[in-house]
């Protein structure tokens, strides 16, 4: 078993930006030299978070809109009062997606959906430099 640790850096427009890291990961699997095993994402940040989705335009927006209809951001919430900043939704926006995402990979290659892409989503109130851990593991 072999482990090769690795980090994706995203230079982020924030307000729920969200980015296929499908190549990115694609790409460090095939420098790996692995060819069966795992791949295992985390984002480095509260607000920031990594799901899969079928990345196409229209519902790229329709996961946007349902996440702001879930969680708006034009309520009060709490965190405010401790930092004074705006972005309470962001954070619990973030930590309903959760900050990690395994995938398997097989053959030197993700096992993923014909439209299933790996994704990013930075939920925080302004644009952000972010960091994703990646880890493979396999042989």
């Amino acid at each position: 078993m072999k482990i090769v640790q690795k980090e994706i850096s995203i230079t982020t427009k924030g307000d729920t930006d969200i980015i296929d890291i499908t190549t990115d990961v694609a790409k460090l699997l095939k420098k790996s030299g692995l060819v069966d095993g795992y791949v295992n994402l985390f984002v480095q940040g509260s607000t920031g978070s990594l799901t899969t989705i079928e990345y196409e335009p229209n519902l790229v927006e329709d996961f946007e809109n349902a996440l702001k209809r879930l969680i708006p951001s034009n309520i009060r919430y709490a965190h405010k009062e401790t930092w004074g900043d705006s972005n309470g939704h962001s954070h619990v926006r973030a930590s309903f997606m959760g900050p990690s995402l395994q995938v398997p990979f097989a053959n030197k290659s993700l096992r993923l959906g014909t439209w299933q892409q790996i994704i990013f989503i930075d939920f925080d109130t302004r644009p952000r430099q972010r960091n994703i851990i990646t880890q493979l593991i396999g042989t």
